[in-house]
């Protein structure tokens, strides 16, 4: 099958947004974009039949009516819909693993919690074997209070393989054409603690220490990536926090989780966690080793 993004469709209004930004990052990528609806009692397609009577006339009209905006605007981008008849669950995750990306919308709740994710999307984001990406509606009119709008910002942690992580930033950074920030964050242990803050020499150690494993890690994808500006991003603080603040008013913000992980429930990292309810910018969650 050919190179895809995959954008599931509800007929939600964060379902539309997460459909144009599909569009935008497949034209930037140069890959086809697929429209997915999938509902469990979808009919098997008649060769013939009035719209009247057709229990699938409002699932196609629905990718119609996307697919008609969408190649509106980006009238080269190949298009191509699919309605399945299944749950949507089963059916994203059997789509992601065949797809570059799989982008999904997400709800806002408060200013303050930007992402609501129900039973479909914490399953999909936790289980599926290629990144996928959250998108909220509203994004568009959302100013960016960056003092570097647009970039891409991607968390890392130091530990172990984080080679598809820091693939996919890099290659998002070059479609963009925009600035890839490097982002970690490390909490301050409690003997450099002191009543007026933080013990100067300790911070500046650790800060020297995080600043060359940084550099370590980041120098085989600067050579292979040489067009992208690339700079670090060092927290102080909870990695949690660090991620956070650092994506906003970006263009992408890419977090991790473990491609395998024993146990039956899906799990999430704490920055990945704080990352899809806290962010404020599209956020992909690429499994690694």
């Amino acid at each position: 099958m050919q190179p895809v993004v995959t954008v599931g469709l509800d007929g939600s209004p964060e379902s539309l947004a997460a459909a144009r930004w599909a569009a935008d990052e497949a034209d930037d990528r140069r890959l086809t974009l697929r429209l997915l609806h999938a509902w469990p009692t979808l009919a098997p397609e008649p060769t013939r039949v009035a719209a009247e009577f057709d229990q699938n006339y409002w699932s196609k009209r629905l990718v119609h009516d996307a697919q008609t905006e969408l190649q509106a605007l980006h009238p080269a981008l190949p298009v191509v819909t699919s309605l399945v008849a299944d749950d949507a669950q089963n059916a994203l995750l059997e789509a992601a693993s065949e797809s570059e990306m799989t982008v999904l919308g997400s709800r806002g709740l408060e200013s303050v919690q930007s992402y609501f994710l129900g039973d479909v999307s914490m399953p999909v984001v936790a289980r599926a074997e290629r990144p996928v990406v959250l998108v909220r509606a509203g994004r568009r009119d959302e100013a960016p209070s960056s003092a570097v709008p647009g970039r891409v910002v991607v968390a890392l942690k130091l530990r172990g393989s984080c080679d598809d992580l820091l693939d996919f930033a890099f290659h998002s950074a070059a479609a963009r054409n925009v600035p890839l920030l490097a982002v970690h964050g490390r909490s301050v242990p409690l003997h450099a603690r002191v009543p007026w803050g933080v013990d100067q020499d300790i911070a500046g150690e650790m800060t020297r220490d995080v600043r060359k494993q940084l550099s370590k890690a980041l120098q085989p994808w600067r050579e292979k990536y040489p067009r992208v500006d690339v700079a670090d991003g060092i927290g102080l603080d909870s990695p949690a926090r660090a991620v956070v603040q650092a994506a906003e008013g970006a263009a992408l913000l890419v977090v991790g989780r473990p491609a395998h992980r024993l146990g039956p429930a899906p799990h999430l990292g704490p920055v990945a966690q704080a990352a899809i309810h806290h962010g404020r910018c599209p956020v992909a969650v690429v499994p690694h080793d």
